[in-house]
């Protein structure tokens, strides 16, 4: 039976797929009858991924690549069409965090964030649009961040990336609009995964992300909880929808409230 997602048969793929919001997206997209390419730099953990959808009677296939190499991602995605189908779905979750202020960070730190976060979304668009524009279908969904749209303390290198990324998705669907081509934006906010947990001391810190942290002038959580990753998912599941047929160069926030948006 229709779902009504039209996902079901389509191929879809999918970078920063080995684990946090990238796994989850890619195993709701499995899930609903998509062939899923998961992208990710991390081999074993992509590995490990479509093994286990495989498992499940899934079609997930690892495609070990690191989104900064524009060469090796126009490759990969060649390789993907040939083994898999036509692209009609992309959803870039690839993403790195390192916090610090911008005296602290380091020229390396910058410029790897800004390679992962921005131009390895642009490496991604192009090699990906240019099989769409063809075939004039297509949706295109950029897992950004809240602190593309919020100033925060200690992470302006991130915050930057993401604000770049997800202009560039914005600009990227004004341009494939007349092709028929959708392209949207979905910006989490704190949501349970390794990067997140990585930032934290000790389990306290789950609180006062809830709490919020006047000291940083950051608001904290209304909704009082963390987001899962299935949460984030189920946004880029929707934007890559069929049901969201008439949206595209939108940006939804999935943050519990966090950014007190108009």
């Amino acid at each position: 039976m229709d779902d009504g997602t039209g996902i079901g048969g389509r191929v879809a793929v999918v970078t920063g797929a080995g684990r946090g919001i990238g796994a989850a997206v890619a195993e709701a997209l499995a899930g609903l009858g998509a062939t899923v390419a998961a992208v990710d730099r991390d081999v074993e953990s992509v590995a490990e991924l479509a093994a286990d959808q495989v498992a499940e009677g899934r079609r997930v296939f690892a495609y070990p690549v690191d989104v900064a190499d524009g060469a090796a991602v126009r490759g990969v995605v060649d390789r993907v069409e040939q083994d898999c189908g036509p692209i009609d779905l992309l959803a870039n979750v690839a993403g790195v965090l390192v916090p610090g202020t911008v005296r602290e960070i380091s020229d390396e730190d910058w410029h790897r964030t800004f390679a992962v976060n921005t131009t390895g979304v642009f490496h991604v668009c192009r090699a990906v649009s240019e099989r769409m524009v063809p075939r004039r279908r297509g949706a295109i969904v950029t897992v950004s961040s809240n602190a593309a749209g919020v100033p925060r303390h200690g992470m302006a290198a991130y915050a930057a990336s993401k604000a770049a990324a997800t202009l560039f998705t914005k600009s990227l669907g004004l341009e494939l609009a007349e092709h028929g081509i959708r392209c949207n934006v979905v910006a989490p906010g704190s949501t349970d995964t390794d990067m997140l947990r990585a930032l934290w001391t000790d389990e306290s810190d789950a609180e006062r992300t809830l709490a919020g942290s006047p000291e940083t002038f950051r608001v904290g959580i209304p909704l009082r909880k963390l987001a899962t990753p299935r949460d984030i998912a189920d946004a880029v599941v929707f934007l890559l929808s069929d049901r969201a047929g008439h949206i595209t160069m939108h940006d939804l926030y999935v943050d519990g409230g966090a950014t007190l948006r108009a």
